[in-house]
């Protein structure tokens, strides 16, 4: 019986130590990933946003774009444009006619913003290697994150990977409502001639919007 728990628990320390240079090696991969985009001037992102969940039986999908620049970015999702110019952020809705100003302080704790696709991992999740897959000719190493708060609605995150290009391919987020998103990068251009005004918000062209401050 001796024998028994002495093998148990060498056991143990074995998978801890796995799990520890797992974790490690998953770490170490996105912190590449991140030293090469962070050299990049700007990003220009074509993608596919899918929600499902099952439960509450919705499922949808919708193409967007989104322009990164340091911290800045433009995205347009949903027939809404969401724009950061550094200081504030504005949400654009031609629909309703309206722009919500607000300060990126102001943002959900855990939210995944668009300057802050490639650096979230950073703080506040446990790290695991998982699976590769193939996928178009492609191979895609994915990264499991699982937050540290046992209060966070998000159940775990899959960050995947061209293995190739160190480039991100998409964004799987699993909450723990059941509800599925995934951002599928379709195109992923780097250091594109983009505008400066691109990432400024320009009052004047919206006179007859209303103003949510």
């Amino acid at each position: 019986m001796k024998k028994v728990f002495t093998f148990l628990f060498i056991s143990m320390i074995a998978i801890s130590g796995l799990s520890a240079q797992n974790a490690e090696k998953a770490k170490q991969y996105l912190d590449d990933v991140a030293t090469k985009v962070s050299t990049y001037k700007n990003i220009s992102i074509d993608f596919k946003y899918s929600l499902k969940n099952e439960a509450e039986n919705v499922e949808q999908s919708t193409k967007g774009d989104v322009y990164l620049k340091g911290d800045k970015y433009l995205l347009n999702l949903m027939g809404v444009t969401r724009l950061y110019d550094g200081q504030k952020i504005y949400t654009i809705s031609p629909e309703d006619e309206e722009i919500t100003i607000s300060n990126a302080s102001d943002e959900e704790e855990g939210t995944i913003t668009p300057s802050k696709m490639l650096t979230f991992y950073k703080e506040g999740y446990n790290y695991a290697w998982d699976k590769k897959l193939p996928v178009k000719g492609r191979s895609i190493q994915y990264i499991k994150l699982t937050p540290i708060d046992s209060n966070s609605e998000m159940k775990y995150v899959l960050l995947g990977i061209d293995a190739n290009t160190k480039n991100i391919y998409n964004v799987i987020e699993n909450g723990k409502n059941g509800a599925v998103t995934t951002l599928t990068v379709n195109s992923f251009k780097t250091n594109q001639p983009l505008s400066e005004s691109l990432f400024t918000f320009d009052r004047s062209k919206y006179k007859d919007y209303y103003f949510n401050e």
